[in-house]
């Protein structure tokens, strides 16, 4: 396809299953406006009756829910804010080698200035840098699958360990709704991907908690655990704001651009992926901001400018940061970023198993409604 860029936000025909209409307005911001139209539909109660129920079911526990807790913007608010509205949460963040000083010094002043307890599940570096590995030689785009799986694992797994129905996530419609394009990641669910790459090096999951679809229903269907996207259910939801209010109460201190508050994740959004994939996860990050009213498109444009790194000197610290990690030369690096993508599945998958099953509750939703 002829290089295009939607004209409302800055989505553009790097993403495979772009589409524009007549006005050269994208399918992105597109379905993006219409959940914004009505950004509570599919919440089933109130803030205050959830807010109950969790204290309800927390009566008698040491906790009442569990908030994941990364370092960014997002899952920092939601803490205070479930903090704010008298719930007791246990804070639980995953460690995988990668956590910049930074992240580190914000969960911190975070936890201790509200007074809730933090538990950190701490993956073997040595087995972590094994799997990147087979990630790296797999040539597969979503080497963050591994971080985003096994957080899923820890937070569930914390849940059923204090027997608390609530995982209260930082994920939400203003900052995080518009869909990610189906080329510029893979399914998160993927425990089945994770294991078969894992053993073409001969590779035993340790202490890598890992989460798949099965994983998934029965902690969700049978141990009735809920993760529930708890910035949805606070009206007009504000990034800015939040980050205003984080750095005056809590010494909060922000990043560049989101999710940077882990090494190699800036890394990988910063030049793996525009370099060896021609990925930029600024546009749809900005686009999201753009288009729920939070940056004008001059800001949005203005960002997108250069590099997505503060600077060329701190490119160049990361990647030395990570050679040395990992073990690789600098020809190793060039080696991998010349070679081309290979798609996940190629290498065994459970995504297909996720989109029947998908369909099925779709189905039976519409079948249920119209029998009404």
């Amino acid at each position: 396809m002829e290089y295009r860029q939607c004209k409302r936000c800055l989505m553009d025909t790097t993403a495979k299953d772009i589409v524009f209409d007549k006005y050269g307005n994208c399918n992105f911001c597109e379905e993006f406006i219409e959940i914004l139209k009505n950004p509570q539909k599919k919440l089933d109660i109130s803030l205050e009756k959830l807010v109950d129920k969790i204290r309800e079911d927390g009566k008698g526990k040491r906790y009442d829910c569990i908030v994941g807790v990364s370092g960014g913007i997002d899952s920092s608010f939601t803490l205070v804010k479930v903090v704010e509205l008298g719930l007791r949460p246990l804070a639980v963040h995953m460690d995988n080698g990668w956590d910049s000083e930074l992240a580190a010094n914000n969960i911190k002043n975070l936890v201790q200035t509200l007074g809730v307890d933090l538990y950190t599940h701490v993956i073997d570096w040595d087995e972590y840098r094994e799997l990147m590995q087979v990630f790296f030689d797999a040539d597969v785009i979503d080497v963050e699958l591994l971080y985003d799986n096994a957080m899923l694992s820890v937070d569930y797994q914390q849940a059923k360990k204090f027997k608390l129905n609530y995982i209260l996530a930082g994920t939400n419609t203003s900052t995080e709704g518009m869909k990610m394009p189906k080329n510029w990641n893979w399914f998160k669910y993927d425990k089945k991907n994770i294991k078969a790459l894992a053993k073409r090096r001969g590779i035993k999951l340790i202490t890598f908690p890992s989460f798949g679809i099965f994983d998934y229903i029965l902690y969700e269907y049978i141990k009735k655990i809920k993760w529930i996207s708890f910035l949805d259910y606070l009206p007009n939801y504000n990034k800015f704001e939040a980050l205003e209010l984080l750095m005056r109460e809590f010494k909060y201190k922000p990043y560049p651009y989101k999710h940077y508050e882990s090494i190699f994740t800036r890394l990988y959004q910063g030049y793996i992926l525009p370099e060896k994939f021609g990925v930029d996860k600024r546009k749809v990050h900005l686009s999201t901001l753009l288009i729920s009213g939070q940056i004008t498109k001059e800001e949005a444009l203005k960002q997108l400018e250069g590099i997505p790194y503060p600077s060329e000197k701190d490119l160049n610290d990361d990647i030395e940061y990570f050679l040395k990690k990992m073990r690789w030369s600098k020809e190793q690096l060039a080696d991998y970023l010349n070679r081309p993508e290979k798609p996940h599945d190629m290498y065994g998958s459970e995504k297909w198993l996720w989109e029947i099953l998908r369909r099925i509750k779709t189905f039976l939703k519409i079948f249920k409604k119209s029998h009404k």
